[in-house]
């Protein structure tokens, strides 16, 4: 869900486009019913931590001094 919201987030940057609006709500809502959040942003920070605390110690990547992950973004 977390990589779907992503791409339809860029995509809408790109380009609008009323059906990706109308998919990118539903992934939106669908994010926060997941997590029991009321608003996407806690919601993906939620999955984030989620996915964070599922990965192996030795998987995860340390933060950069600017706060990033060296982890690259699937999108």
């Amino acid at each position: 869900m977390l990589t779907r919201y992503a791409t339809l987030r860029i995509a809408q940057a790109e380009r609008y486009s009323s059906e990706a609006a109308r998919e990118l709500d539903d992934v939106s809502e669908t994010l926060c019913v997941m997590t029991g959040a009321s608003r996407v942003q806690d919601a993906i920070a939620l999955a984030d931590a989620l996915l964070d605390g599922a990965r192996p110690a030795a998987g995860r990547a340390a933060p950069r001094a600017d706060g990033e992950s060296s982890l690259p973004l699937a999108v």
